[in-house]
């Protein structure tokens, strides 16, 4: 099962818009569940300058078929020019759950 599914990580600027992500991405199943962090700090270097904003994390359970799939859904609704979209492998998990991420997202 290794390599089947990823979990994408995705940060935004409000509770509200990381939970209307979260749900369009679970509605159009593109994800099976995604999971709001926060709020967090992120300090990152922007235009030449440091900042430091409030953030709230998204973490996403998906098939890695559809990693592409759901990070051009979640750009689409993004308000930055440049968001944090990552994808990271799960290498291991329990099967019911891999296989309830499969049942989800089908």
């Amino acid at each position: 099962m290794a390599g089947r599914y990823v979990q994408a990580q995705v940060a935004v600027d409000s509770r509200e818009r990381a939970a209307e992500l979260a749900r369009s991405a679970v509605e159009a199943r593109l994800a099976a569940c995604v999971q709001v962090v926060g709020p967090i700090v992120s300090t990152y270097r922007w235009q030449g300058a440091v900042e430091t904003a409030e953030e709230y994390l998204l973490l996403a359970k998906t098939r890695a078929d559809l990693s592409e799939a759901l990070a051009e859904h979640i750009r689409a609704a993004h308000p930055y020019d440049v968001p944090e979209i990552i994808t990271v492998p799960i290498e291991h998990g329990l099967p019911d759950y891999l296989a309830w991420i499969d049942a989800e997202t089908s």
